[in-house]
């Protein structure tokens, strides 16, 4: 790499756009942050070479420009903000609503969107925040504010914590604020120095020449911003990782008792019973509501009891099951045990269990029954034998029921709300079936020469509650990212990086100064360290840029 000497003696890396030592500019580099035509010094990163502008050889060198590069972070974000926002136009996956035609998102955006669900599912917006591409938005996002970072906060830190105290006359009278005073008493330069320490100004003295700065730390404040996005960012891809973050939704139905997905087969929970209660209709706070939805509950809870699986003595046997855990769970009070937390989140009343269903003869008005048979509905069989020969095909089953727009026979879900089934009738010693439709309020003969009928003879019912099952280690995460975030917020907009040069010249001296931001501050600052002294006031040459 090419060095840069300056006639201070210095010898800066390549693209250096200000000496190091001296401040003088670098003939030849001032294009790089647009000094050539202007009379005031851009002071952006103190003129130190960044790598992104120094180096352009190698793949490496390329990549490392392009993430380095504002402009491409900036439309990096605003990518991600566009493809948030095209993802709340349709319900995510998880919320596609439980009375849709099918809860797999294959079918509900299509059916209930058309074309345009159809290419919102293909393009991935159906589960936006865990699809491959948006963390790949998220990652380059991560990337390009690494090395955004590294590429100005590196120089920068070396350029301040050697910055001198003695500077070129040409870095001076380039700063925006700016004096010269033909002469000036010892008496007066001594007055500004104990003025400027009284302003809590580090004041550092070089043989004349006087470095008076205060509130660096401002300086990292972006860079501060920066660290808490990276750690935020990497909370969102952590969440794709069952270890961090596990979000999972049950169905569990009263007495029935099931493993707990997200959780490996070491949980099992067991619904005791579900409980609603509703709003008094004369409650006038609840009268349109009610009268809108039917009822309005004021409370809803499941009282469950968790299991934790033991290692079966026998391999293959079934997991010995221990209760460690029996509470009830309510919208805001949540089931904790080990790490996972369940939350009461929906529920489905009346579901049908099972039915029973007895055979008669067509013709006999007694309905005397020949024979009986149950059907559990959230595991019917294919086929029934009865003990006198009649056999039981089942063809067809819709848990709910419904004619769709073509007048054809569908499952609006895939819960037990309103059963339907075709069956095959096969009488003893027959292998010739009679068909028959049968569903809550159908009796339908589908010749209209059946000699034996079926009929309804009993059904239970029971609730189904909805819970979920949440661990999310990534919360943390986020809540340490954002407070990281603040800090650099407060410590970039409450703070200015002020610096007051005092240059010796014959008898007199001049006078410079630079700020980050809040120019008027520090005007007020030289104002008051000059009061009663000769010295003249530095004047604002951004007019004369």
């Amino acid at each position: 790499m090419n060095k840069i000497k300056c006639e201070c003696g210095h010898i800066n890396p390549e693209g250096t756009v200000l000496c190091e030592a001296c401040g003088k500019p670098i003939e030849g580099n001032q294009h790089i942050d647009g000094n050539e035509k202007h009379k005031l010094l851009n002071m952006r990163y103190d003129g130190t070479a960044r790598r992104s502008q120094t180096y352009n050889k190698s793949i490496i060198d390329r990549i490392w420009s392009f993430f380095s590069s504002v402009k491409v972070g900036v439309w990096l974000i605003v990518l991600a903000l566009v493809a948030s926002m095209i993802g709340t136009i349709l319900p995510q996956q998880i919320y596609i609503p439980e009375d849709a035609v099918s809860r797999d998102p294959a079918i509900f955006y299509e059916d209930r969107y058309g074309i345009f669900g159809l290419i919102y599912y293909q393009l991935g917006f159906h589960n936006l925040y865990s699809s491959w591409w948006y963390m790949i938005l998220i990652a380059l996002i991560g990337i390009s504010l690494v090395i955004c970072s590294l590429d100005r906060f590196v120089p920068l830190y070396k350029a301040l914590k050697r910055q001198n105290a003695k500077r070129h006359e040409t870095f001076l009278n380039r700063q925006r604020l700016y004096s010269e005073t033909e002469e000036v008493s010892a008496q007066d330069i001594e007055t500004v120095q104990k003025n400027l320490k009284k302003a809590r100004y580090n004041v550092r003295n070089d043989n004349g020449h006087i470095l008076a700065e205060k509130g660096r730390f401002s300086r990292w404040g972006p860079y501060v911003n920066h660290i808490g996005l990276i750690i935020i960012l990497l909370a969102a891809i952590l969440r794709l990782t069952p270890i961090m973050y596990t979000d999972e939704y049950i169905w569990v139905r009263e007495g029935e008792r099931t493993v707990i997905p997200g959780t490996e087969g070491d949980y099992y929970i067991e619904n005791k019973d579900f409980i609603m209660e509703t709003h008094n209709e004369n409650d006038e706070r609840f009268q349109q509501a009610i009268q809108e939805e039917g009822v309005v509950p004021s409370n809803f809870q499941t009282d469950i009891v968790i299991y934790k699986a033991k290692d079966a003595e026998v391999p293959g046997a079934a997991p010995e099951l221990q209760p460690i855990l029996e509470d009830s769970i309510q919208m805001n009070k949540p089931a904790k045990f080990d790490k996972y937390t369940l939350y009461q989140s929906g529920y489905q009343v009346n579901e049908f269990h099972n039915m029973s269903f007895y055979i008669h003869e067509t013709d006999d008005e007694d309905e005397t029954a020949l024979g009986s048979f149950t059907i559990d509905l959230t595991d019917p069989e294919s086929e029934y034998e009865l003990d006198n020969g009649f056999r039981i095909v089942i063809d067809q089953y819709y848990p709910d029921y419904y004619l769709d727009d073509n007048g054809t026979p569908a499952s609006e879900t895939d819960y037990p709300r309103n059963p339907a089934f075709v069956m095959m009738v096969y009488p003893p010693d027959s292998d010739s079936a009679e068909i028959s439709f049968l569903g809550i309020g159908r009796n339908i003969d589908a010749t209209g020469e059946n000699q034996y009928k079926l009929g309804i003879e009993d059904f239970e019912m029971r609730d189904v509650s909805g819970l979920t099952l949440r661990v999310d280690y990534t919360l943390t995460y986020f809540v340490i990212g954002a407070a990281i975030f603040m800090i650099g917020v407060i410590q970039g907009m409450y703070w200015q990086h002020r610096r007051i040069w005092i240059h010796p010249k014959g008898n007199g001296l001049l006078l410079a100064a630079h700020t980050n931001k809040n120019w008027f501050g520090i005007s007020k600052d030289i104002e008051k360290s000059i009061e009663n002294t000769s010295i003249k006031m530095v004047e604002d040459q951004q007019e004369l840029d």
